[in-house]
């Protein structure tokens, strides 16, 4: 017991010191569906070869982190054998719900996006439903064992693949228990009476699968991880765009011909009519606090956006990313109620220029 302990001491280490803070889920992100197929066979009493039961499945789950979720999965038998046939196309239908762990994710550490082959254990419970009529009647009463409590104990060896990852397949091999099956009872004399894990009462199974995971609010089709900031970050960050507003205070007209068209002779293009949105390296999406800065543009209001990006990266990608981020900036605005006349990407700006997007409020 004391090793048991032991050991799972050292995995919540290892879990913790690989851990990484990823962009917060909304409610429909990370889920995924898919289909299945295989055979299975009685652990016990009969010869496996010659017991071959085939089977398919559907499977719908959500990643509620990259190494937690869920997944619903149902499964259709199609086979009689081992046992006396039921007169109907579909023997037995197993449906369950598992708890899904990464492991690779969690000893690994998730590192922005799923490795090529991941090991992911699946355990949980299911209501197994056997077709066909299946009462005994012993003594004066009728016993109906149609239905059972099951539970599947499985390992997905899982390969991801894709542009962005977003197909999974995977081979998964696993037992399932009938926890009080009594549907051996007249042929085998194997009762199973109560509730418990009993190998005579299950089955072995071999099943291949392919998933498809639906794109996320964050425009990938996994988790995104959000780069850590310290202090001594933020207070840098919080410089830059003091200093910005410093020098565009000085030369607006200079500066803000960069960011934003000209505006009429007649309007005054003041320091205060701007708004500045900061973005992670490489990312389009909106922080708390660029909402919290957009939420006092009030509604009705007109204005222009410039995204820009920093001398990182190529001219294409740079483009395309500013582009991202002035449209990520002009969706949150239109939801307030904001007019948004233009909203267009620059690239990289000058010298000033560091992942940010501008809102001229008119």
């Amino acid at each position: 017991m004391k090793k048991l302990f032991t050991l799972m001491a050292a995995a919540l280490i290892a879990a913790g010191a690989s851990a990484q803070t990823v962009q917060e889920s909304k409610t429909f992100d990370n889920i995924y569906v898919g289909v299945n197929g295989g055979v299975a066979t009685k652990t016990t009493g009969n010869a496996w070869l010659k017991g071959l039961n085939p089977n398919f499945g559907v499977r719908v789950g959500r990643w509620f982190t990259p190494v937690f979720g869920l997944a619903v999965e149902s499964n259709a038998y199609f086979s009689n054998k081992p046992f006396a046939s039921t007169g109907t196309a579909v023997r037995f239908l197993n449906t369950s719900l598992l708890g899904t762990v990464n492991l690779s994710n969690w000893f690994g550490g998730y590192k922005g996006e799923p490795r090529s082959f991941e090991v992911i254990p699946v355990a949980g419970l299911g209501w197994g439903h056997i077709f066909g009529h299946n009462n005994e009647r012993v003594g004066s009463k009728d016993f109906d064992y149609r239905n059972n409590l099951t539970s599947k104990l499985g390992i997905d060896f899982a390969f991801n693949f894709g542009s962005q990852k977003q197909w999974q397949a995977y081979v998964e091999p696993s037992i399932n228990y009938g926890l009080n099956d009594n549907t051996d009872r007249v042929n085998y004399n194997l009762s199973n009476a109560g509730m418990k894990y009993n190998i005579n009462h299950s089955y072995v199974q071999l099943n291949a699968g392919v998933v498809y995971k639906f794109k996320n609010s964050n425009g990938t089709h996994n988790f995104n991880i959000v780069k850590p900031y310290d202090q001594a970050e933020i207070d840098q960050l919080n410089s830059t765009i003091n200093d910005l507003r410093d020098e565009l205070a000085k030369k607006p007209k200079e500066i803000v011909k960069e960011v934003v068209k000209e505006a009429p002779a007649s309007q005054e293009v003041k320091v205060e009519n701007l708004v500045f949105v900061t973005f992670a390296q490489g990312k389009s999406f909106l922080t708390k606090e660029a909402k919290k800065a957009l939420d006092a543009v009030k509604s009705g209001k007109h204005v222009q956006i410039v995204g820009t990006a920093s001398p990182e990266g190529s001219k294409e990608v740079n483009d395309r990313l500013s582009q991202a981020r002035a449209d990520e900036v002009a969706k949150y605005l239109k939801k307030n109620g904001v007019v948004v006349d233009e909203a267009i990407g620059k690239g990289v700006q000058g010298t000033t220029s560091n992942r940010i997007a501008v809102v001229y409020v008119k």
